[in-house]
């Protein structure tokens, strides 16, 4: 929705519909999607979280949207990439970064959001071919589609355990409550 105000114009964004906004809301400590910078987006789906970080990124900054469902692609490339410069539609599975690795330059951050088991792996994977030395990545992990008969702490204790052995710090994990149930976003960093 675009909200008027005089010559300024603004779009709402909504945490029951972006894990980023939700976990904006949830205090995230800090944000690593700031302009000029490059982003890989595992998990694009139709792009409306990918809408507001081309809004970050402006105009200096890319964002590399990664989705293998092609209605949804479909969707992303008709709203969203047909009038932004900065958005580029890989349609592909984020289990095999090495199939779009000449489409990606390296990336200050990854955003990854998909709904499949084996989420932090997925991550640390496409960090090992795309992300700077020094970058950093926010994971959406949505317990149920990794294991829905572990209890959700269990699960993101998992995952985030499976990025420290990656060679990921983390620096801050945010649960999404009341927006996205048994999800939690983490903020991780390569140094």
């Amino acid at each position: 929705m675009l909200i008027k105000d005089d010559d300024t114009e603004y779009r709402t964004w909504d945490a029951h519909r972006s894990k980023l906004a939700a976990a904006i809301l949830r205090n995230l400590d800090s944000l690593p999607i700031q302009l000029g910078k490059n982003v890989l987006y595992l998990g694009a789906a139709s792009g409306t979280t990918a809408s507001h970080v081309s809004d970050i990124l402006d105009e200096q900054g890319r964002v590399y949207c990664v989705e293998f469902a092609q209605r949804s692609m479909r969707e992303l490339i008709d709203t969203l990439c047909a009038h932004r410069n900065n958005v580029y539609p890989i349609l592909a599975d984020a289990r095999l970064p090495e199939k779009y690795r000449t489409l990606v330059t390296p990336v200050d951050v990854i955003y990854c959001d998909i709904a499949q088991p084996e989420q932090a792996k997925i991550l640390a994977d496409n960090a090992d071919l795309f992300l700077k030395p020094s970058g950093s990545a926010l994971i959406a992990i949505k317990s149920r589609s990794v294991d829905v008969t572990m209890d959700p702490s269990d699960v993101f204790k998992q995952e985030t355990g499976i990025l420290k052995k990656r060679g990921f710090t983390v620096r801050q994990s945010v649960r999404l409550e009341p927006y996205e149930r048994d999800h939690a976003l983490v903020h991780v960093t390569r140094e």
